[in-house]
């Protein structure tokens, strides 16, 4: 650290100008008056141009394993809802339940939770969300309930796997954690959380629900088949899918990272589909498939990156990690509870993401105390509930949550901050007290 301090721009010390530089990033991230890749990517500059680090140690600082799997997996589902799957799964599921809305919004929010889980939840929010739109259209029932149903079950069902949140992409990555690791440890307590807060949501909403019968018949007329647009993509997706998630259960077996897991699904996915076509439809299509990839998260992540690891190198995260371990004492029950229950409302009130990318090098640095890497275990899974739950808590605690917004927003119906929060707040802190008994019970 002390080298580095020659090279700040007038002699300033780098604790200080990293530390302003990051305060003042999360600030205009949280006002949303910029867009957040912007202010991430301008903070990742000033970092460097203001000699907190080099170009080289910035990118160091940078976890290419979270980048290659969220953009592998986005690759993989921009080719996959061609074939028209995923609309054919929220069809069938509407016409399961006869088209009662509230049979609708528990089988939406089903489909949602397993597809976060196995997908990643902001990928399934944008192949869930339109369709949930075009139903409640259809019932003439406010859209909602649904939505706000649908958001609960995507960042539940996310924090039951590696992939299915990207704080948990993050921890894993940066813990070696394998695919089965979150399998094991967290999926158990999601099982539980959900049906009780399924459950509250019936008692807000699900009660006073209804359609006429003849918008459910309008549904029911619904014909599943025709959704699927592409039968021989439909085929390929399905194979190269299940390939990766097996991929994924045996990451630790075959030795591979899930980033390279993702990317080698993406290409195989790309190569199968286009094989047939001209070298000028090839390039279409591949062009199309990148275009569908979320950079607008990925540079986000690789600013933020880079400004986290300006505050852990000069030092700054060292020192609250100090003060977090100081303050609990050294003891690990009080240590693991602050993180849950910290890390769930500073998810709420910022994006997870940054939460976590924050957490990561302060939690390594307390291995000491709690007697090397081994020890640290229950305040992972503690880092992991806290973040992906407390995701729920307001609309920018997650960005599934700002997707669906977008798509509501698009379609006519404005969910307001503050109505969100009022009913998600309180929702978001039962699950996260049902965790911490978890936790609790079973690490501690």
């Amino acid at each position: 650290m002390d080298n580095h301090a020659s090279t700040i721009i007038f002699g300033w010390d780098p604790l200080w100008v990293s530390s302003i530089v990051f305060v003042i990033t999360y600030a205009v991230i949280v006002t949303e008056r910029i867009n957040r890749s912007i202010v991430a990517l301008l903070g990742a500059g000033l970092m460097i141009s203001l000699g907190v680090l080099n170009q080289q140690t910035a990118i160091n600082g940078v976890d290419f394993n979270t980048l290659g799997l969220l953009t592998g997996m986005m690759v993989i589902i921009a080719i996959s809802r061609r074939s028209g799957v995923f609309q054919f799964v929220a069809v069938w599921a509407a016409k399961k339940v006869e088209a009662r809305p509230w049979g609708i919004l528990l089988m939406l929010s089903i489909v949602t939770a397993v597809f976060s889980a196995l997908l990643d939840n902001v990928t399934t929010v944008l192949l869930i969300a339109p369709v949930t739109l075009l139903i409640t259209e259809e019932l003439k029932v406010h859209p909602y309930p649904f939505l706000f149903a649908e958001i609960f079950a995507s960042n539940i069902g996310g924090t039951a796997t590696l992939i299915g949140d990207p704080p948990n992409i993050m921890i894993g990555s940066a813990v070696n954690l394998s695919f089965n690791d979150f399998l094991v440890n967290l999926a158990p307590i999601t099982l539980i959380i959900f049906p009780v807060i399924l459950f509250i949501i019936y008692l807000i909403w699900g009660r006073h629900m209804h359609a006429t019968d003849e918008a459910r018949e309008r549904i029911m007329q619904f014909k599943e088949k025709d959704a699927i647009t592409d039968v021989p993509l439909l085929k390929i997706s399905l194979l190269v899918m299940s390939l990766v998630i097996i991929s994924f259960l045996f990451a630790h077996q075959l030795g591979l990272e899930p980033a390279t897991i993702a990317m080698m699904g993406a290409a195989l996915l790309l190569l199968l589909s286009t094989m047939h076509d001209s070298a000028e439809e090839q390039s279409e299509t591949v062009h199309k498939s990148f275009a569908e990839v979320e950079w607008i998260t990925i540079f986000f992540f690789v600013g933020l990156f880079i400004i986290v690891h300006g505050i852990e190198h000069a030092g700054l995260l060292d020192i609250m990690a100090q003060h977090a371990i100081s303050l609990t004492g050294g003891d690990l029950t009080l240590t693991a509870m602050a993180i849950l229950w910290a890390s769930a409302v500073f998810s709420a009130i910022v994006d997870n993401i940054p939460f976590v990318a924050t957490m990561i090098p302060i939690i390594k640095s307390m291995a000491p105390t709690f007697g090397g890497a081994e020890g640290l275990m229950p305040l992972w899974w503690s880092l992991a509930l806290g973040a992906c739950l407390g995701g729920n808590g307001s609309l920018v605690g997650a960005s599934a949550n700002l997707i669906v917004a977008g798509f509501a927003e698009r379609a006519g119906y404005r969910i307001h901050f503050l109505q969100f929060m009022l009913i998600a707040f309180p929702l978001m802190l039962v699950s996260v007290f049902i965790a911490s008994i978890y936790v609790y019970l079973r690490y501690l």
